[in-house]
């Protein structure tokens, strides 16, 4: 049930009938404009044939077949415009499932992988949400999704947080998140103005962390990390240690690799004397400097040196890491860890990607396109063409700059305490009746998640956040507690007329009017929605989407007579018209919960 596939289906066909192969783009035509739907493929086939586009499009509105649903083309000028068959269009949309375009292959996402050393903070919640939901949105549209985490456990903040908590003796007291407890001492060492007398023994941290001493220090983070996580509604798939990519020798693989590029060299003199360099200029033209030092005179390798080891493991040139569970998510799936006492992977479960994508920070925006880059260097271009980096934008919360070092800011578990907080104080004076409920614990919930990743989702991933209370609450506007409304909404009209006996059973196609087709085509959309945003890379279209289902249905279901009186009321309408629209709200109904659920958000059963 895509209508404009199969409208552009139809005219590429045609196209094919006068001699030209064609991409046909097909629009909702403009409102005050014929028709419901037009293309302009007249023009490059115009182009092509070298003829007048007028005169193409009425030779295309004389060949092309129409699909079911789609009453008869029309040329006007040099467009092609359709006009649908109202009553079996809407008919189609509320009674077909949505068809996407079928897709294979395996795609790993990498997101979070936060330093463990202190909580997540509201920044944080963005990477979560983008990635969790770039997930969803992939697996809907066919894909295998691998989701991984990287942890960073042989860094300096976790060795930092480590050598605070001994430093000051501190102890922790079991009741404390433990992240939470493992930051306070961070923020602590990182203000003390005596830190840098302590180097000595931060450095000797970080060798206790390389040889594994210390895991299980950073593996109480990771757990508390994760149990933010989950609440956010996140999954993952695999924990992927720092260490373990070490130890696995991703760097010497991947640097071998790179030695058999024309565009690699070790230079015996100037300022690259002695280092291993890799020249990105026909892969990442217009830099000043093209020349990328991947190992120093020294043999240490630079950063992007173990991004590059990592991303080619993961597009599955070559193989190496063991791994074993970590435990079970919320829904009892198990969580892997690479771990040097693990089972190899023998049957390939993990890595050989077919497209990676890299959830990370604007900041890192040149070293992804580093790494990408040397997927070119290494001779393997369609991996170039899909290591995608998923960049997106700072949050700042109520206006405040975040800095994790200096404490400032909101950790994320206080923003979903906050959530519920200012939930249960609406329902308060909305539905008190139900606080203390399961049912009204499972709405608080659902609203105070929504609300969250949704504001973290409706932009643009490379706009800053600025977020705000008011607005991620608000009943109106742009968020979540709007759309979930009109689920609700939906959910009750069902509800009252399965109370009543009624059902889609005999419904009338031919009595619906035009407000039925006005938002039928918004239902339609979600297809097209789904597939633009495994284009883009961006889970915003279906947060839009979202948006316009609920001001579609609102709009109709509101929508007065002339007389000033409600002329949707369905349980009001004609025998025929009633039972189409139940069926069409049901479609919707069903297209809110989908498109929230790639987002991650659950409709409440109330509000």
């Amino acid at each position: 049930m895509d209508f404009k596939l199969s409208l552009q289906q139809a005219v590429e066909q045609a196209a094919q009938a006068l001699g030209v192969n064609t991409d046909a783009v097909i629009q909702e035509t403009p409102s005050g404009k014929s028709g419901d739907y037009g293309t302009p493929a007249a023009f490059l086939i115009a182009k092509a044939l070298r003829q007048n586009p007028v005169a193409v499009a009425a030779q295309l509105a004389e060949r092309v077949v129409l699909p079911a649903g789609i009453a008869r083309a029309e040329a006007t000028g040099p467009y092609l415009n359709f006009y649908v068959d109202a009553g079996a269009f809407v008919r189609r949309v509320a009674l077909e499932q949505p068809v996407l375009e079928v897709s294979t292959g395996k795609v790993i996402i990498e997101h979070t992988s936060v330093n463990p050393n202190k909580e997540l903070h509201v920044g944080h919640v963005r990477n979560v949400t983008l990635g969790d939901s770039m997930a969803r949105i992939f697996r809907a549209a066919g894909y295998r999704v691998e989701v991984q985490n990287y942890i960073d456990d042989t860094g300096r903040q976790a060795a930092e947080a480590i050598f605070a908590q001994q430093h000051y003796g501190l102890r922790w007291d079991g009741e404390q998140k433990y992240d939470h407890f493992m930051g306070a001492g961070y923020v602590r060492l990182n203000a003390d103005p005596h830190k840098a007398e302590l180097e000595a023994g931060i450095r000797e941290v970080i060798h206790r962390l390389e040889t594994g001493e210390l895991r299980g220090e950073i593996e109480q983070i990771v757990t508390a990390h994760l149990q933010t996580c989950f609440r956010l509604g996140a999954r993952y798939d695999l924990l992927n240690w720092e260490s373990d990519v070490v130890g696995s020798g991703f760097l010497e693989r991947a640097m071998n690799i790179l030695k058999a590029s024309p565009y690699t060299s070790r230079p015996s003199e100037g300022k690259f004397a002695g280092a291993f360099v890799m020249d990105v200029s026909p892969f990442m033209p217009g830099l000043e400097e093209p020349k990328v030092v991947l190992l120093r005179s020294d043999g240490t390798a630079m950063y992007a040196a173990k991004d590059i080891g990592y991303q080619f493991w993961k597009f599955g040139l070559f193989g190496g890491m063991r791994f074993r569970p970590f435990g079970p998510d919320p829904e009892g799936q198990t969580v892997w860890t690479s771990h040097p006492q693990g089972q190899p992977d023998l049957e390939r479960r993990f890595g050989h990607a077919q497209e990676v994508i890299n959830v990370v920070d604007s900041r890192q925006e040149h070293p992804q396109k580093v790494v990408k880059a040397a997927l070119g260097v290494a001779g393997h271009p369609e991996q170039e063409a899909r290591s995608i980096h998923l960049s997106y934008a700072f949050v700042t919360y109520e206006g405040q700059t975040i800095s994790g070092r200096r404490g400032v800011g909101v950790s994320a578990d206080e923003v979903l305490d906050e959530a519920e907080r200012r939930v249960t104080a609406l329902m308060t004076g909305l539905k008190p009746e139900s606080l203390g409920t399961p049912e009204g614990d499972e709405i608080v919930r659902r609203l105070a998640i929504g609300a969250v990743r949704f504001a973290m989702l409706k932009s643009e991933p490379t706009r800053t956040i600025d977020f705000r209370w008011e607005q991620a609450l608000a009943l109106q506007g742009d968020t979540a507690p709007y759309v979930q409304y009109a689920g609700v909404r939906a959910a009750n009209i069902l509800k009252r007329a399965a109370g009543e006996g009624y059902s889609a059973a005999g419904a009338d196609w031919n009595l619906i009017t035009p407000l039925e087709l006005d938002l039928a085509k918004v239902v339609a959309r979600f297809s097209e929605v789904v597939n633009t945003a495994v284009r883009i890379h961006s889970p915003h279209v279906v947060a839009q989407y979202a948006l316009d289902l609920a001001t579609a249905f609102n709009a109709w279901y509101n929508h007065k007579d002339e007389s000033g009186r409600n002329d949707t009321k369905v349980l009001e309408s004609p025998a025929g018209l009633r039972e189409a629209r139940l069926a069409l709200v049901e479609r919707l109904r069903a297209a809110l919960e989908e498109a929230l659920e790639l987002l991650g958000i659950q409709i409440p059963s109330a509000m």
